[in-house]
């Protein structure tokens, strides 16, 4: 019989449910088996073959749960692949991950869904999960999805790569009709983008300046989008989860009077639209190129007022790398989209430094929220028989982001050069420490997350 494995990190200041206490937490094989409070006075003796952590203050919280990853696997592997991004995502404190279905071949049927998460079980050091992917074809597929171990169904109410939008009013009102799970949706209308295309190539030619970008995938594309599907959701009493929002319009659209795990409409921000703005475009080019796009300083302020109010329900990366020989490009021939997964937590807690948000917020939205909102079986809070996913963040260790250490596959990251204060030290997926302050164990897998549903 195999002895259990022990782990007991002491002296961590702990965040979790809107506490912050100093206390420790024990670890037997996959789960939390005890939390204790201040000191342990009350710690019964340690079980043999206990490996004790001593945190020296460290914040212990709850690891990351990144709804919305761009893994890049199968297919579009000079950009990523799901053992350096899952790497890169334990690094920085996200034990599990989300990946989307934009992939080659797209994510349509359940073989292929199977076949990811194939690669998951043999490639991810954190725990995965793969969205099924929409197209205005493949109803009788998204409706054989399984609620039980599939995160939801994506669908893209704007422009996508190859068929994977979903344009067809008629399907569209099906699937949110008939889904068996959540839906997810990238709004943007795509005839807003392509009237506001138009006018700019009028102008410019093909020599469109990257600072149009906003203008071009414009507020007035993503609210008229994101309406659609709430006004859809409403009317089927889908379960619809908003991805990226990027507008301060696109707020009064959401509610913040329904506890979150009573809402039937929930709202997602990434971190680039709480850090960046239009102001940036000059600077940083192509780099902070997303879609939705980066927009005014003024939506960036609303959009963290909606986290704070809690509009907004989960904060996530989007995380979607690219070459840089890909991205040093023209505006219309560089992609959209870059890498954040490894540096999305230490980014919050930055902000959370400056003032804007607490730590506990940060650990409400980018832990909690995910773990609610898909109904993840057993993980996301530091609670007694929950899943081991844990991450030791050092609040005083500032480092600054540089090609040496950067996991990325892709190489580069756009808050290169900036220095960050907080710093991920150890991650724990599943109880297994698979990251610690700088070196892996290659050898733990990540589990299949399961669903509540």
């Amino acid at each position: 019989m195999k002895e259990a494995s022990n782990i007991l990190i002491v002296n961590a200041v702990i965040v979790n449910e809107g506490r912050v206490f100093k206390g420790a937490v024990s670890i037997t094989d996959d789960r939390i088996t005890d939390i204790f409070e201040e000191e342990l006075k009350q710690r019964p003796p340690l079980k043999p073959h206990t490996r004790v952590i001593d945190a020296n203050g460290k914040y212990l919280l709850p690891g990351v749960i990144d709804d919305q990853v761009h893994f890049r696997e199968p297919g579009l592997v000079s950009k990523a692949d799901i053992q350096t991004e899952s790497r890169a995502a334990v690094a920085g404190g996200v034990t599990s991950f989300m990946d989307m279905p934009n992939t080659n071949p797209q994510t349509l049927t359940q073989k292929l869904l199977e076949e990811k998460y194939a690669l998951g079980a043999e490639k991810s050091i954190a725990n995965y999960s793969f969205y099924m992917g929409a197209s205005n074809d493949n109803l009788d597929e998204i409706l054989k999805t399984n609620p039980g171990n599939v995160c939801g169904i994506k669908v893209f109410m704007g422009a996508s790569t190859g068929n994977m939008l979903v344009d067809d009013q008629k399907v569209l009102a099906a699937i949110f009709e008939k889904a068996p799970l959540l839906i997810a949706t990238h709004c943007e209308d795509e005839e807003t983008i392509k009237a506001n295309i138009a006018a700019f190539k009028s102008k410019y030619g093909d020599d469109v300046p990257v600072a149009a970008h906003p203008l071009i995938r414009s507020v007035e594309a993503c609210y008229k989008s994101t309406s659609l599907a709430i006004s859809l959701a409403k009317q089927y009493n889908t379960r619809l989860h908003v991805l990226h929002l990027s507008t301060g319009h696109e707020m009064v659209l959401f509610d913040n009077e329904i506890p979150l795990e009573k809402k039937r409409i929930t709202a997602e921000v990434c971190v680039h639209h709480l850090w960046f703005s239009d102001e940036d475009y000059e600077q940083m080019g192509m780099f902070i190129k997303w879609n939705p796009a980066v927009k005014t300083s003024l939506d960036r302020e609303i959009l963290l007022e909606s986290v704070l109010d809690d509009r907004i329900d989960v904060i996530a990366t989007d995380h979607a790398p690219h070459t840089l020989a890909e991205k040093n490009n023209s505006y219309f021939k560089a992609p959209s989209g870059g890498p954040l997964v490894q540096h999305s937590l230490v980014a919050m807690l930055e902000l959370s430094r400056q003032g804007k948000i607490s730590v506990e917020k940060v650990v409400e939205k980018m832990c909690h929220a995910p773990a609610v909102c898909f109904q993840v079986a057993e993980r996301g809070f530091i609670r007694k028989g929950y899943k081991a996913d844990l991450t030791l963040v050092d609040m005083n260790a500032a480092w600054t982001v540089a090609p040496e250490n950067i996991y990325y596959k892709c190489g580069w990251s756009p808050f290169e050069g900036l220095t960050f204060n907080a710093k991920v030290t150890h991650t724990f997926v599943n109880g297994q420490l698979v990251y610690e302050n700088g070196s892996f164990n290659d050898q733990v897998r990540g589990e299949r997350l399961l669903f509540n549903r």
